[in-house]
């Protein structure tokens, strides 16, 4: 016998909230065609030293996360760094592996990655390109094989080159605000 019954309830009907929403909160943010929009070869991928490409789709500072589009046309590795925080991932085109796991990732792949993890991301030879949405939260400091730290991202560095390339390109330094929340 069931202790704890589901109650019963009448269907809802086609109707909207009838309130305003909490005075203070921040608006929705959505992104239409967010697992296409990569397609397009537009000038809103921000390069990095890697030799890959972000694109922004939500910057919270207020969280310390970020999710962001990261695409890749080459093989090899990438960086090797040491999570902070979790992070979670979907793989929309190619694959990926990290040096220090069997497993790779590949297209349709999602991935959970634990705080304190220290990984070595690698494309593999014969990927021409691939492209992984990742969901960071806190950040991540690149190391070297032995652990040695060399620098650091989280999203307020990720807003600054964000900031710097849009500007560059002259969409404004103010451009990266409609991904801010």
């Amino acid at each position: 016998m069931n202790e704890h019954p589901v109650p019963v309830r009448a269907p809802l009907k086609k109707e909207p909230y009838r309130h305003e929403q909490p005075r203070g909160m921040i608006p929705d943010l959505i992104h239409h065609r967010v697992t296409t929009d990569w397609l397009e070869h537009d000038n809103l991928w921000v390069p990095t030293p890697s030799g890959s490409f972000f694109k922004p789709v939500v910057f919270s500072p207020s969280e310390g996360l970020y999710i962001n589009l990261i695409r890749v046309q080459r093989s090899g590795v990438l960086s090797r760094h040491r999570h902070s925080g979790t992070v979670h991932a979907i793989v929309l085109k190619g694959r990926w592996q990290y040096l220090e796991h069997d497993w790779v990732a590949e297209e349709g792949s999602f991935v959970f990655e634990p705080p304190g993890e220290t990984h070595t991301l690698y494309v593999p030879d014969g990927v021409d390109e691939m492209v992984t949405l990742f969901h960071v939260k806190a950040g991540y400091v690149f190391v070297d094989v032995d652990g040695n730290a060399l620098g650091y991202e989280d999203v307020f560095t990720k807003m600054d080159k964000a900031r710097e390339y849009y500007s560059s390109i002259g969409l404004g330094e103010d451009y990266i605000n409609r991904f801010i929340r």
